[in-house]
């Protein structure tokens, strides 16, 4: 059975009090919402993403995801000294003009000194009309959004957000399989990596691949059955210390290591090690078989490769 996961949200950490987080969310809001009144160019404003979803976990930390229907989206990308209205700019990434269904749309991920991450989303004002016509809004907008400013009635007839995106889903056992492939073909590169005393390739292969992409998703799984598939996925694995035990969590720790290469031939046995055992509890709920042929058969290359037995 699978108990190691605590699924309240609890956190134990020194965090601002509910009603201090919602002054300062109800502050920068005000704030927004007074500079796009006086914008002529800005016709609507929405809030969206986690701070307009019920069920989201918010701290101090999280982003205040604004999406603005403007009359000319490439416009504000090649002005973009607005920025600094909202305060002095720590660094801002600035996402290409790209199309979203036929219309323009341009991003700014921007943090400012006073702690404050906004990442302003611009559309040509039409592009709300046609999600009106949607039977559901797109991800990021079911996820949830908030009206926050409307000049011209544009958000009236837009889908109701469901806050059902991301939620996570059951995978078929061609995913789960493909999955474990993934991950042992990775281990593979990490061996040979270490064997030529090629950290970089090495971290790639062993941290991102093999514990970002699949192992982090193998724990996702995890997590869903645990909660019946009703909670939703977050990004990068935020969260992820808080769901699990403190002896999973240390298992976790023990995969990531420094820069030594013995230490790193550690860190990947105990990945895989952690990764063994995470999908063997997921495939014994979902009735799946493990390949352990295809694990039995990697660890002996492993050892091999490190032994210096192969070529």
């Amino acid at each position: 059975m699978i108990t190691d996961y605590v699924t309240d949200g609890t956190v134990s950490r020194n965090v601002p009090c509910a009603d201090a987080l919602k002054a300062r969310e109800a502050m920068v809001v005000e704030r927004l919402v007074r500079w796009a009144e006086a914008q002529d160019a800005v016709r609507a404003m929405l809030l969206y993403s986690s701070r307009a979803n019920p069920n989201a976990p918010i701290d101090e930390f999280s982003d205040y995801d604004v999406l603005l229907a403007v009359r000319d989206a490439d416009a504000f990308y090649k002005e973009d000294q607005w920025l600094s209205d909202f305060g002095a700019v720590l660094t801002v990434f600035r996402n290409p003009v790209e199309r979203r269904d036929g219309f323009a749309r341009s991003l700014f991920v921007t943090h400012y000194e006073d702690g404050v991450k906004a990442d302003f989303a611009f559309v040509d004002s039409g592009y709300f009309s046609f999600l009106s016509q949607q039977e559901r809004m797109p991800d990021d907008l079911d996820n949830g959004y908030r009206v926050l400013l409307d000049k011209d009635h544009l958000t009236d007839s837009l889908p109701t957000p469901t806050y059902s995106a991301y939620r996570l889903t059951p995978p078929d056992e061609g995913v789960f399989l493909a999955l474990a492939e993934e991950f042992f073909n990775d281990a593979a590169y990490v061996a040979k990596a270490l064997r030529r005393g090629d950290l970089l390739p090495a971290k790639l292969s062993l941290d991102h691949v093999m514990k970002y992409e699949c192992l982090r998703r193998a724990l996702d799984w995890r997590f869903g059955i645990e909660t019946q598939w009703t909670q939703a996925s977050r990004d990068c694995g935020k969260g992820l210390c808080q769901r699990v035990s403190p002896t999973l969590l240390a298992e976790l720790g023990k995969t990531y290591v420094g820069a030594g290469i013995e230490e790193n031939w550690e860190a990947l046995f105990s990945t895989i090690a952690l990764f063994r055992r995470v999908m063997y509890e997921v495939s014994e709920k979902l009735g799946f078989i493990y390949p352990q042929d295809q694990d039995y058969r990697i660890m002996i290359y492993l050892n091999r490769v490190r032994s210096g037995d192969l070529p």
